[in-house]
Formats: C-alpha cells, structure tokens, sequence
C-alpha cells in the first residue's frame, strides 16, 4: 500500500509541477481569479474536485 501512496503522490508532484512549467502565466490568472471568492467558496470547489478524484479512483477498481 505504501508503494502505490508514494506513486500517486509522485504522480500528482509531476502534474502540479508541468502547471507551472507549461503555464506559468495561466496559474498566475487562476490564482487572481481565485483569490476573488470567499474562503467557503474555495473550500466547496476543493471539495467537489476532491469528491471527483475519489469517484474515479473508485470506478477504476
């Protein structure tokens, strides 16, 4: 189980980090549109995003 937490962890580092090396620019523009909306507005989107990644990690079981 360990093996598999530290794959999807690397996974997730190389995807954050070609954000920024493809589109520094657009993380910027994101980041200013974000910084708009109240703190509960950003935690329901983190939390819907997240309740997305945990259905389609279970439909790929």
């Amino acid at each position: 189980m360990m093996t598999e937490l530290l794959w999807a962890l690397g996974l997730v580092m190389v995807i954050e980090g070609l954000a920024y090396v493809l589109a520094p620019n657009l993380i910027f523009e994101m980041l200013k549109v974000l910084s708009q909306y109240s703190s509960e507005h950003r935690r329901m989107v983190g939390a819907i995003i997240a309740l997305i990644g945990a259905l389609i990690l279970w439909a790929m079981r």
